[in-house]
């Protein structure tokens, strides 16, 4: 598999994307569902048929799509396609500039997706660019904890499956990767608030959608040499983002976890609740695709969970 990976930013043109098959067992009931903290049963055959619709919607905008699923040794794939949370596939590692960095899964029910997809990546990307070692003193971090900002800053929430012993073993790495500030901020710990995507999101280059409570958290913000405190309005107004805080989300995982396919085109879920979108003036000229991802949505991830950004366009 060549890959060339290269992310600055959520916003530039989406080239090449990493995606994961759902899994090929029903969850039946709703009592099932809650034990795998899932939000309601689950059928697979249609879960599918969500997974096709968001892949068809990618590749018919010129995107790479590659379901990793189909790569992995015979051996494995049986496990594999019994792990139900392995659609979700945001949290496995993340592109920082041209350096692919490794998560830890913060629920040991998540962990041999990392294992199987790390062991994966390794004969697809270089040591160098896959330094999978980084990994081996991280205790919890996924990715859907981060969002790339831009070329010089990374947003990133220690809450319910990231720890903030992990954001600090990792902060070294991501500097040597390019960037220079690392805005670190602490979500209550609810299941709506399970990661930081499930909160706010990057929607084009100049403009970042949050619920509307976070206008009241602070940021701490580390540099190579110092580490400050802002509020995060303050801290994504100097990276040059206006905010539109919200009261409007009713539907967490659709209404805002959302994926930028370029700085004006954002594929969202059918079930969003498009009032977001109509108030801020940079929101109203966006092109947005709607594709019907319900059943996956059950499983407590929306379209941002499951796609991988590999390769993007160059930062503008």
């Amino acid at each position: 598999m060549r890959i060339n990976p290269n992310c600055w930013d959520e916003f530039s043109e989406l080239k090449t994307v990493i995606v994961c098959s759902p899994s090929k067992i029903d969850i039946p009931d709703k009592q099932t569902a809650e034990y795998m903290q899932w939000k309601k049963p689950v059928k697979m055959k249609k879960a599918q048929q969500d997974f096709d619709n968001m892949v068809n919607a990618l590749e018919k905008e010129g995107v790479n799509v590659i379901d990793y699923s189909k790569y992995l040794p015979e051996h494995d794939l049986s496990f594999h396609n019994k792990l139900i949370n392995r659609v979700y596939v945001r949290d496995l590692v993340c592109v920082f500039g041209n350096i692919v960095l490794p998560g830890e899964a913060g629920t040991s029910m998540r962990k041999p997706e990392y294992v199987l997809s790390h062991q994966l990546f390794q004969t697809w990307l270089d040591e160098e660019t896959f330094p999978v070692q980084v990994n081996n003193s991280l205790t919890a971090l996924e990715y859907g904890d981060v969002m790339i900002l831009n070329n010089d800053a990374v947003l990133l929430n220690t809450g319910v499956r990231t720890s903030i012993d992990s954001v600090f073993e990792l902060k070294d790495s991501i500097f040597k990767a390019g960037f220079s500030e690392i805005g670190v901020i602490d979500l209550p710990r609810r299941s709506d608030t399970l990661h930081i995507d499930m909160n706010g999101n990057v929607a084009g280059k100049d403009l970042f959608i949050a619920k509307s409570y976070m206008k009241f958290l602070p940021i701490q913000v580390l540099t190579e040499k110092a580490s400050t405190y802002q509020m995060a309005n303050e801290f994504l107004n100097r990276h040059g983002f206006d905010i539109e805080w919200t009261t409007e989300i009713t539907h967490t995982l659709a209404d805002i976890n959302f994926l930028n396919i370029n700085s004006e085109t954002i594929l969202i879920s059918k079930k969003a609740n498009q009032n977001i979108f109509k108030h801020h003036p940079k929101l109203q000229k966006k092109r947005f695709i709607e594709i019907d991802v319900n059943e996956l949505e059950k499983g407590g991830g929306g379209i941002r969970c499951m796609t991988l950004p590999i390769e993007r366009g160059n930062y503008s």
